[in-house]
């Protein structure tokens, strides 16, 4: 039989643990020291937003590590070994060159919470494991309701992004249709007999979480029906109502609509106020996928482009994008906060209905997470230090920028442009002699500067031709440095037209 000391001496993981000794914090400063070095060293200094490094050589080097020791090595050559060979062949997010995605360079505010709440290491479950986390993260929660003119009685719970809250959205208004229109608790009881006649409205340019959540909700992807767009890519409201009335016609069940605010390609809006009524007149649930767009609601010049988004029942927001949070960081919220009731669940060991009587609030029962990360922490000493104004200033830069980018692609006879942006997303290609070269070419072209590490641009598909796409999120990047790599995506295009 294994016998332990009775008195297990305590100092013996002071270095491994933070905790309430000198040898602790003193282990605890030398290592957030080195890799606050290394991260500025290897990372945030780096003269381009990629080392170049291919796949296949990345992974060569990978592959011959020992992942899982018996015996550690010494923390200090651990992360000098981790800045060599990761940190400087990371994606530079905060460089003004890396514009391919919804990929924001965090806010230094935001990266000291980051430490806070490492260190801490709370878990948004239950009372008695977050505590004050718990009640700054209600508060928190409030005023984002208000950004979006929902009222007292609206809630919500912070998420990893918009993939969870555009599930959670979908998930309440399945369970609502079934417990309002069927009398039937799919908490409960499962899918009801009617579940294949369920359907989910979205624009056909909406983001694929849609049709993901259909399936992982047991609705199939079949259930989601996309509704034709106009010419900026906002789903059409006359679309939208006839194929209301085609589906109901056919015997279907509409439990959903989904609007998008700022759709991942073109940052389009879908005209939200129109579809809000819609769905209202409908006694149908909408959701608005606005974890791209959301972060306008702050903004004084552009907020009316949200208009209407009161109306929804519910509501996606992310704050790693542009909102400049280190990821993960989104919301989910919600207009009623009775419809939360629909996902309700207690266990003795960990919320039990108890809790209650002494004001203990235990957020598990809002979320489809159990172990949560505190990260409305960097929201709030995120507006703490810099405030609205500013982070909305930000936003805007990155909104002008766009405009301007588009202005001068849309003027060079070199290249196509797709769309005037409403936020900061602009897609366009090069345009080789023979346009058939097309898809190859402006392929190449994105691959090309990867390889070299000048430029991280996107690349994305619209009837089958392939654009490219700038995400110009960062406050950083100016016109100046679109304009360099406008002019390296000439050259290499033409190099490549001429071969």
């Amino acid at each position: 039989m294994l016998s332990l000391p009775e008195n297990l001496p305590q100092q013996c993981f002071d270095a491994e643990l933070l905790g309430n000794s000198e040898a602790s914090w003193a282990a605890y400063r030398e290592a957030i020291a080195l890799a606050q070095e290394l991260l500025i060293n290897h990372f945030a200094a780096q003269s381009q937003p990629y080392s170049g490094t291919s796949p296949e050589d990345l992974a060569a080097t990978l592959d011959k590590f020992n992942y899982f020791p018996k015996v550690g090595k010494n923390l200090q050559q651990v992360l000098h070994t981790t800045a060599k060979i990761i940190l400087n062949n990371s994606v530079v997010v905060s460089h003004p060159a890396c514009v391919a995605h919804l990929h924001c360079p965090p806010v230094i505010p935001a990266l000291a919470a980051e430490v806070l709440i490492s260190g801490m290491n709370q878990s948004m479950d239950s009372w008695d494991q977050s505590a004050a986390a718990t009640h700054l993260e209600q508060q928190m929660i409030r005023e984002v309701c208000a950004w979006f003119g929902y009222g007292e009685v609206a809630d919500g719970i912070f998420t990893s992004g918009g993939t969870q809250s555009n599930f959670m959205g979908l998930l309440l208004a399945r369970d609502r249709f079934a417990q309002k229109h069927l009398n039937w608790s799919i908490q409960q009881q499962g899918l009801p007999p009617e579940a294949s006649r369920f359907r989910i409205l979205c624009s056909e340019v909406a983001h694929f979480t849609v049709r993901q959540a259909a399936a992982q909700l047991g609705l199939g992807e079949k259930a989601v029906v996309a509704v034709a767009v106009d010419t900026g890519y906002r789903i059409s409201a006359v679309k939208l109502q006839e194929t209301l009335e085609a589906l109901k016609q056919e015997g279907c069940l509409p439990i959903a609509i989904v609007a998008t605010a700022g759709t991942t390609d073109f940052g389009s809006i879908d005209p939200l106020q129109v579809i809000s009524e819609i769905a209202e007149k409908e006694g149908i649930w909408l959701h608005v996928d606005a974890a791209y767009g959301g972060a306008l609601a702050i903004c004084d010049r552009y907020s009316h482009l949200l208009r209407g988004i009161d109306g929804a029942d519910s509501i996606a927001v992310d704050f790693h994008k542009l909102f400049y949070q280190p990821i993960s960081c989104g919301a989910f919220l919600l207009k009623n906060r009775l419809n939360f009731e629909l996902i309700k669940l207690h266990t003795d060991y960990l919320n039990p209905e108890s809790h209650a009587e002494f004001g203990m609030v235990d957020l598990v029962t809002k979320s489809v997470q159990t172990t949560r990360r505190f990260d409305g922490l960097k929201l709030f000493i995120t507006l703490q230090a810099i405030g609205q104004k500013q982070l909305a200033e930000m936003i805007e830069t990155t909104i002008k920028l766009a405009q301007a980018t588009a202005n001068l692609i849309k003027d060079d006879s070199d290249l196509e442009l797709v769309n005037f942006p409403t936020i900061n997303a602009v897609v366009f290609r090069y345009l080789p002699g023979e346009i058939e070269l097309a898809n190859s070419i402006n392929q190449q072209i994105r691959l090309t500067l990867l390889g070299t590490g000048e430029a991280v641009i996107a690349q994305t598909q619209i009837n089958h031709n392939v654009y490219l796409k700038f995400t110009l999120l960062n406050p950083h990047t100016t016109l100046t440095h679109v304009k360099e790599i406008l002019q390296r995506i000439k050259e290499i295009g033409q190099v490549l037209s001429e071969k």
